[in-house]
């Protein structure tokens, strides 16, 4: 994989990876989400992302949303915890196109009063989306318990109250005080010179003033192990136990994705899938999650099922938490274990888009992009009592929290 990085007199910086194919894909990812919101600004981070495609000083709404529709491209975003997105997929012979609007967006929005009025109604009809899809809610109510109702742990679009208490002077003052340019990354994938992917970022982002803006806020709150049941009234039980995990800089971090994925990952051969679903028909959705955020992490496992099995669903659960702590994985388990997940890996490198992302996220958070051999060393040198030790911390079960809605 030949990249191609370059890094402007503002900051921002620039990853590109030619590749032969018909479709570039572009975007700027910057390192601002919900968690760097005060509470009066609970949802800002995402409100903004909105705002963002309603009009700069050069283009109205309309014409933001069809420059790249007309060609048949595609603009999109989105708004995390830690960061923030706005990114296209264009034919290659569209992709300065793709650039110059998302440098347009990224440094020309002009938030007029109007559009943001009628976007406030927007995302409250998405926050009651939200609020009426409990397989969503869960994870996010159960991450507040977690992190304590810190803004880590509050839901990324906010609450009617909040958003409709937003103006343009907040917008662009959040703006000032969290889109610093020296953690704004430019990524890139198509068949496109590197030599044309840098002109372009040059020039249309070389003129976005120099920001620098407030250094993010660690958390660093103790957790309580806590469990809650709340009546909903739904017709299936949702169910959501976890605890803390390690941080996206912690070295155990290969060890826990390769833990998560044989507990619950995506595979229909993951453990919970076979013992909950395959093998007693308890639950039609059941996984384990595990995400890493700069400076803490989470780790959860979700099933529905109806209420009646809510105790022997758990029962099942931990008793595979309880396997993987105590039993020792054989060397075909453990070599099992690691080709699915390189596997996974590989599928996703395949994936331009996922892939363009992938490559501006890591130069974002790492400094650094790891190639993907080097991951593949890792993944090989996980050891069998590294993954047991791991399932001893995060599985403890006095440390486990859970949430029931039912």
């Amino acid at each position: 994989m030949d990249l191609f990085f370059s890094t402007l007199d503002n900051g921002i910086r620039m990853v590109h990876y030619p590749v032969r194919s018909g479709v570039a894909h572009c975007g700027i990812i910057i390192n601002a989400g919900s968690r760097d919101e005060s509470d009066e600004e609970h949802g800002l981070a995402h409100f903004i992302e909105h705002m963002l495609f309603k009009g700069t000083s050069r283009r109205k709404a309309y014409h933001v949303l069809s420059f790249l529709d007309d060609v048949g491209g595609e603009l999109n975003a989105y708004t995390t915890k830690e960061e923030t997105a706005v990114y296209a997929s264009v034919l290659k012979d569209h992709y300065k196109r793709a650039v110059e609007l998302i440098g347009d967006i990224v440094s020309n929005a002009s938030f007029p009063h109007r559009e943001l009025e009628k976007e406030k109604e927007v995302v409250i009809e998405e926050i009651n989306l939200y609020l009426d899809t409990p397989a969503e809610l869960i994870f996010d109510e159960f991450e507040g318990l977690i992190f304590s109702n810190a803004s880590l742990g509050r839901s990324i679009l906010g609450t009617p109250e909040s958003v409709r208490s937003f103006s343009v002077e907040r917008v662009r003052r959040f703006i000032a005080s969290n889109y610093d340019t020296s953690k704004m990354v430019f990524c890139s994938t198509g068949d496109i010179t590197p030599s044309e992917a840098e002109r372009l970022f040059r020039k249309y982002f070389g003129q976005i003033p120099m920001n620098r803006g407030n250094a993010r806020m660690k958390f660093d709150q103790v957790y309580k192990p806590v469990a809650v049941t709340k009546e909903t009234g739904t017709n299936q039980a949702h169910c959501i136990t976890g605890n803390k995990s390690y941080n996206l800089h912690d070295d155990r971090r290969p060890v826990m994705y390769l833990l998560n994925n044989i507990l619950g990952g995506q595979g229909l051969n993951s453990r919970l899938n076979m013992s909950l679903r395959e093998k007693n028909g308890y639950a039609y959705s059941v996984e384990s999650n595990y995400h890493p955020y700069a400076d803490t992490g989470i780790f959860s496992i979700y099933f529905g099922t109806d209420e009646r099995n809510i105790l022997k669903s758990f029962a099942i659960a931990r008793k595979e938490m309880d396997k993987l702590m105590t039993v020792r994985l054989g060397p075909v388990q453990l070599h099992r274990a690691k080709n699915q997940i390189k596997g996974y890996l590989a599928r996703a490198y395949e994936n331009h888009e996922h892939l363009m992302l992938s490559l501006g996220k890591s130069l974002l958070v790492f400094d650094r992009i790891e190639r993907a051999e080097s991951v593949y060393r890792k993944i090989d040198a996980i050891t069998v009592e590294q993954v047991m030790e791991t399932a001893n911390e995060v599985f403890d079960p006095g440390q486990m929290s859970s949430l029931i809605y039912r």
